[in-house]
């Protein structure tokens, strides 16, 4: 796939992480998201190919890779199944990179080799039931008494937090305030932790082979030095985590569009109506080019953001931008796939309808379709 900001390792981590996604999850993907079943062992082989950790140095057992790099994996694995891209996606950019950007040497050290190998993995306790797009509503507090927090309240939605693999969770709580003013610090609660409980949520419209938990806290006690960044930085570290993670979501969208898209053509090149293969017939080709042509506009603008970011560049804008056009893309494509193949895009036996299920959540996750306008709005100066 020829693009001026890919090289030659971009390249070679496309081919491989697209055969490994094609030869391992493909098979099994329909199943999986059938029986609603995480798998730990595609988790592990995942974390054997240095599927996690990829933006983390060698040190700390990760890849020291550049952002483009990671964000065409999470792209090929989104190409053949949303899940997993899901897993990777919140491993690395919610998991693993507040404690590798944020968190000190010595949690450094203690849990990002574990999280690298992909043999463990973590949540981010951000959205709360009263508290989504409006994240400061948080009701989960942190008590500081005697040189440990008590923690009390709950999260949902989180992803990766309750697996038999999860080792813990990075959680934002109000830990003070002065006039009024909520303080906010992101602590880490690690899952054998007394008075925390993790619920697995079933019945997911989509990513139904991903983790996905509801977590409650009460009277649950963690040491002091648990606390990541300084104390009141939670919301700053939260939110430019999410600046970051919009990136994978944009992979996702992208990825997804993609595989929809190529399933879409193969479908029109072998369905014949009227005496020719229908992706002969002009409406359905001038779809296709449409198709097309939006995911050339969303690979452009996700690759111009993460070259910003790699640089040093200020990226916030370009991420909102790239996670709210990417996931309309994947909207659009999956929408025009399933049209495409008619009644059979309506049955579980076409991957396809898959595709249209998982592309759903993309507006929605890491900051919804009317956040991401409301960030670029105030970047033009409304």
């Amino acid at each position: 796939m020829e693009h001026p900001l890919l090289n030659e390792q971009h390249n070679l981590i496309r081919e491989s992480i697209r055969d490994f996604a094609e030869r391992e999850i493909k098979p099994v993907a329909k199943e999986l998201d059938e029986k609603q079943q995480f798998s730990v062992e595609l988790t592990h082989k995942m974390g054997d190919i240095g599927l996690f950790g990829m933006l983390v140095p060698e040190k700390y057992g990760g890849q020291g890779l550049d952002y483009l790099s990671y964000i065409i994996a999470v792209e090929e694995l989104a190409r053949v199944d949303g899940s997993h891209a899901a897993t990777i996606a919140a491993g690395n950019s919610l998991g693993i990179n507040p404690i590798y950007y944020y968190g000190n040497e010595e949690q450094r050290e203690k849990y990002l080799p574990q999280l690298c190998s992909g043999q463990k993995i973590f949540g981010f306790g951000l959205t709360e039931p009263e508290a989504g797009s409006d994240s400061r509503n948080s009701k989960t507090t942190a008590k500081l008494v005697d040189g440990k927090w008590i923690i009390n309240g709950s999260k949902i939605f989180i992803t990766n937090a309750s697996s038999e693999i999860t080792l813990g969770s990075i959680v934002q709580a109000v830990s003070g305030g002065i006039n009024g003013k909520k303080e906010f610090s992101a602590i880490i609660v690690e899952n054998d932790t007394p008075g925390f409980t993790q619920k697995t949520m079933h019945n997911k419209l989509m990513w139904r082979a991903s983790n996905t938990a509801e977590l409650y806290f009460d009277d649950c006690k963690v040491p002091e030095s648990n606390l990541i960044g300084k104390r009141g930085d939670g919301s700053k570290i939260m939110l430019s985590t999410l600046d970051c993670g919009r990136l994978s979501i944009g992979a996702m969208g992208l990825g997804l569009a993609q595989g929809a898209f190529e399933i879409a053509l193969k479908y029109s090149q072998e369905r014949v109506q009227f005496g020719k293969p229908i992706c002969k017939q002009q409406v359905i080709s001038f779809k296709l080019a449409d198709m097309d042509l939006k995911i050339e506009l969303a690979r452009n603008l996700l690759y111009k953001t993460c070259w910003l970011k790699e640089n040093n560049k200020p990226f916030a804008k370009e991420a909102a931008m790239s996670k709210l056009y990417c996931s309309e893309v994947a909207k659009f494509v999956a929408d025009e796939a399933v049209q495409i193949h008619g009644g059979y895009g309506l049955m579980k036996d076409y991957d396809v309808e898959r595709f249209y299920r998982d592309q759903r959540l993309l507006q929605i996750g890491e900051g919804t379709s009317e956040i991401q306008r409301l960030v670029i709005s105030r970047y033009i100066g409304c």
